[in-house]
Order: C-alpha cells, then sequence, then structure tokens
C-alpha cells in the first residue's frame, strides 16, 4: 500500500492488541497517537477484569502508560508514538516540560504531545529543541499560525493536529481546517508536519489522502472499516462532500511570520477537548 499512499497512516488508540492487529492488515504502520482518554478507557477495560482496582493511584497510572506505550513501540519500532502530557487550563508551560521530559526517557521513539493554548505553545517553544513534538487539539489556521512561529527553531519533528471529527461534530467542515492549514504552510519551510487527526469516516480518511496531508492517524474502528473495504485509496478526480457542514474559509489576513504570541489562540474545542482529557484521566486516579 505504501506506493499508493503518500500519507504517513498511524493508529490512534491505547489498546496494543489493536495496534498490532492493524499492523497486520496494512502490513506496515508509520506509527500511532495516545492520549489520556484512550489510555483511560483501557485502564478501565483493564479493571473490569480485575487486573487493576477502580481507582489508581497515580504512579500506577503513570507507570501503566508508560507499559503501553513501551509496548506499541516494540511493535512499531520505527514509527512515531504520541504521548501527552496531562494538562489543564491551569497547568503552567514548566509543568508540561517536566513531564515531556519523564516521558520521553519512556522510549526512544516517543513524540510528546502538548495542547495548542498559550502555556502548551510556550513549553512547545523549549521542547521542539530537545525532542519531536505533537501540538494537540488544534482547530483553526490562526493556531495553527501560532504553531509554525513558536516552533521555528525546532531541532526535532513537529506535528500538528487538526481535530477534523470534533469540528464536524459541532457542524463545521473540519476537514477544511486541515486544506487551509496546508495552504498557508505551503509558504513556509516545512518543518512543521500536519497530521489529520480526530478522523471518522472513509472519506475524511480519502480526502486526506487526497490533499496529500503529511500523516492521518486513524482510530481503529475506522481503520478496520478502511481494511474491509481493502483500504480504498481516492481515485485522481476525488472529490470531497462535506453535505451540510459550515464552511471555514480560509483566512488570507492570517499569515506566517508574526509573533506566535500576536495570534489567536482561542476556540472552544480546545478548551473543551483539554478538560475532557483531564477529567478521563482523573477518573481513574484516585
Amino acid at each position: 500500500m505504501r506506493d499508493k499512499i503518500s500519507s504517513k497512516i498511524f493508529i490512534d488508540g491505547g489498546v496494543v492488541a489493536e495496534t498490532a492487529e492493524a499492523k497486520e492488515f496494512l502490513g506496515y504502520l508509520d506509527g500511532q497517537t495516545t492520549n489520556p482518554t484512550l489510555i483511560a478507557k483501557n485502564l478501565e477495560a483493564r479493571s473490569k477484569n480485575q487486573e487493576l482496582s477502580k481507582k489508581i493511584s497515580r504512579e500506577e497510572a503513570l507507570n501503566e502508560y508508560k507499559r503501553i506505550v513501551q509496548e506499541i513501540s516494540q511493535i512499531i519500532p520505527q514509527g512515531s508514538i504520541s504521548i501527552q502530557v496531562f494538562a489543564n487550563k491551569e497547568t503552567k508551560a514548566e509543568e508540561m516540560i517536566e513531564q515531556a521530559r519523564v516521558r520521553k526517557t519512556w522510549i526512544t521513539n516517543g513524540s510528546i504531545k502538548v495542547p495548542c493554548t498559550f502555556e502548551g505553545l510556550s513549553a512547545a517553544e523549549v521542547l521542539c529543541k530537545e525532542m519531536p513534538i505533537n501540538i494537540t487539539l488544534n482547530f483553526s489556521q490562526s493556531q495553527a499560525a501560532a504553531v509554525y512561529e513558536a516552533t521555528k527553531g525546532a531541532k526535532f519533528p513537529v506535528f500538528i493536529s487538526p481535530f477534523v471529527g470534533r469540528l464536524d461534530d459541532i457542524g463545521e467542515n473540519g476537514m477544511q481546517v486541515v486544506e487551509n492549514i496546508l495552504k498557508m504552510y505551503s509558504s513556509g519551510d516545512g518543518h512543521v508536519e500536519t497530521l489529520t487527526a480526530s478522523v471518522r469516516s472513509i472519506e475524511h480518511i480519502l480526502y486526506a489522502i487526497s490533499l496529500k496531508s503529511p500523516i492521518i492517524t486513524i482510530p481503529f474502528k475506522t481503520f478496520k472499516e478502511w481494511a474491509s473495504g481493502g483500504f480504498q485509496t481516492p481515485q485522481e478526480n476525488y472529490k470531497y462532500f462535506p453535505h451540510d457542514l459550515k464552511p471555514i474559509p480560509y483566512d488570507e489576513s492570517i499569515i506566517l511570520g508574526k509573533d506566535w504570541k500576536s495570534y489567536d489562540l482561542a476556540h472552544p474545542l480546545t478548551d473543551k477537548g483539554l478538560q475532557r482529557f483531564w477529567d478521563d484521566w482523573m477518573g481513574i486516579v484516585g
């Protein structure tokens, strides 16, 4: 399949068995993304099998997260494995940096995820000189411009993860954000790779491939649906139909080259997503 798909394919999840199965289906995987919600769901499932108590200590939870990503790394040793810091809106950049430095020691092929917030980008500005990073919970062209500028000094790979499915959920054309970011970044130096995330459908996958999104991360349920159709790829004349989704037009006034702090980082879905990750993780920690 590699010769048919220019995009790198990641699996999105926290279950090791799904990683192995996805790799077997496709024949390869280029990486995996994880987040606190996915890991929490995995740990909750294990607790029902009485392997873990319903509530576990913070240390136990972190050790489980570490074990999971280490097992994933063994399945995809050459791939990029995204590991997320735990943060809410009060978490400062210094704490995210401290967490990131610890997580980077877990595996040699880790990429550390920080949120697309002021504190997250303040952390990213430092971390991009020390390790691969992934800026998550991105929902706008303006946020993407800030990510680009905050990481211009990067010495390691930098990913940005626009969450298309969550925009679709509120009636907006999430894939158009990917399209807008790729267009804006085309005038840049290429140091930030767009990772199409929160993929919900085969159409999302096909359009991301058509757009030549550098990376696509796919949850196992959608991945299996794609696999059952023989890993369909878009035809040359492929057209994406957003149906009744509200357009998110390209904003010509948002240009690269400014101080990253001057761009508008506010987006309600970033705040909501950050809180959801936090709540899901804290829900398993006693």
